[in-house]
């Protein structure tokens, strides 16, 4: 999660490409209270599309099955089920966020997607038997981010990889180490963040980073909202101008970049690819 925004009632629409399923009743809804990211809120857009990226990005890297380690919402699952995945595990710890994935993404007619309510340090999931596990924007909510990418390098198999991304300390939280959103526990630069896999026994290969693509940022720029953790986190402030771009980002305008092209100190968000040692 980003920026912390408005709580208002969600009720989730499908959409054209993602069948909730018999189960998805209109009224099953979620808050938007600032600590998650959802679809289908337009004001909400260039976050969402941010995480998508990443999940987009992730998603047609990694294969076989898959633990989505604090999978929110839900609508990553589908993503990395749409991408080829065996099968796809949800971990979640609020049971209404849980509950609501399940319904959204897991119905009956995807047999391959499954969610289950459990915390990250203690994962009811048999060690050694993942092929991947995927950590999206969850690490800087963890109050023992120690302990839950051990349970993660515990679970997936020996040569599987572990992804994790995060906001960069550096751009999201500038001068300071107390996190501006006061629902992280934690924000990470790519040293720290690579040191904390490491520290779980993993090995790190690569630390990327999400960027604005050429046209978002120039965009922005004309706009005045170079920096969206301030800018974009009030939608009350916005122009029209500034709205109509925030409704129509999509994952496509970011891109993913290292240390040989743009230095990954001024990303917006960090991508960690590790791997249990064989």
């Amino acid at each position: 999660m980003d920026t912390p925004r408005p709580t208002r009632p969600h009720e989730p629409d499908p959409g054209p490409d993602r069948d909730p399923g018999p189960d998805a009743a209109p009224d099953h809804t979620l808050p938007l209270t600032g600590e998650r990211t959802v679809p289908d809120l337009p004001d909400e857009n260039y976050w969402f599309q941010r995480h998508v990226a990443a999940y987009d990005h992730v998603a047609g890297r990694v294969h076989g099955t898959i633990l989505d380690a604090g999978c929110g919402e839900g609508y990553g699952l589908s993503i990395l089920h749409d991408a080829g995945a065996r099968g796809v595990i949800g971990v979640e710890v609020d049971p209404l966020v849980a509950d609501h994935a399940r319904r959204r993404y897991a119905h009956d007619g995807i047999p391959d997607i499954d969610v289950v309510e459990a915390d990250l340090d203690d994962l009811p999931l048999v060690a050694d038997t993942l092929d991947a596990v995927v950590c999206l924007q969850v690490v800087e909510h963890l109050s023992a981010p120690g302990a839950a990418m051990s349970e993660l390098a515990r679970v997936v198999r020996p040569g599987g990889e572990v992804v994790v991304t995060t906001p960069n300390r550096l751009t999201f939280s500038p001068g300071t180490d107390v996190p501006t959103n006061p629902f992280h526990h934690r924000e990470y630069t790519a040293r720290e963040l690579a040191g904390l896999l490491t520290s779980a026994g993993l090995v790190v290969d690569q630390v990327r980073g999400v960027h604005h693509g050429p046209e978002l940022a120039g965009r922005l720029a004309d706009l005045g909202a170079e920096d969206p953790t301030a800018v974009l986190a009030d939608p009350a402030t916005w122009d029209d101008d500034l709205r109509a771009l925030v409704h129509g980002v999509t994952a496509a305008d970011f891109r993913f970049l290292d240390d040989e092209t743009v230095p990954v100190a001024t990303c917006l968000d960090l991508v960690a690819w590790a791997r249990k040692a064989a």
